[in-house]
């Protein structure tokens, strides 16, 4: 990987959109011009991985990329408790307002609506055979 060039584009890319957006060059010097991890751990009684969410905050969104639960343990409000907690997370200690989330058809759809998600977009195919949807929250 040529990490210098896309470094370089990035840097440019980043300096375009502030140039042609009065709202991203409104986020400078911000608590929300940063991307800032969040995570949540579910640790089993030997300290094993039992769940876990992987995501960011940034522009006050929280944007959940990874949320996981062992085989083992699904069906007992894990995924709701670490989805839960990152909401709360970002809504109370980084001032976000709203949630996305990508899953796939075989994934977690239906679990991300039941806990309050709009289907936003939904991409057949992607990757071939498979549905892709973006499903968004307001947190309030």
């Amino acid at each position: 990987m040529d990490r210098e060039r896309r470094d370089l584009l990035r840097t440019r890319l980043r300096e375009t959109n502030t140039a042609a957006s009065s709202i991203l060059r409104s986020l400078r010097g911000t608590p929300h011009e940063r991307e800032f991890p969040l995570h949540v751990w579910v640790l089993d009684e030997t300290g094993g991985l039992a769940g876990g969410l992987v995501g960011h905050t940034w522009a006050s969104w929280l944007h959940v990329t990874y949320l996981w639960v062992d085989d083992r343990r699904r069906g007992a409000g894990l995924g709701s408790a670490l989805l839960t907690e990152a909401e709360r997370t970002s809504r109370e200690e980084r001032g976000c307002t709203a949630s996305r989330v990508e899953t796939w058809d075989f994934q977690a759809p239906d679990f991300y609506t039941r806990h309050g998600y709009d289907v936003m977009c939904v991409i057949p195919d992607y990757p071939p055979g498979i549905t892709e949807y973006t499903l968004v929250k307001r947190l309030g």
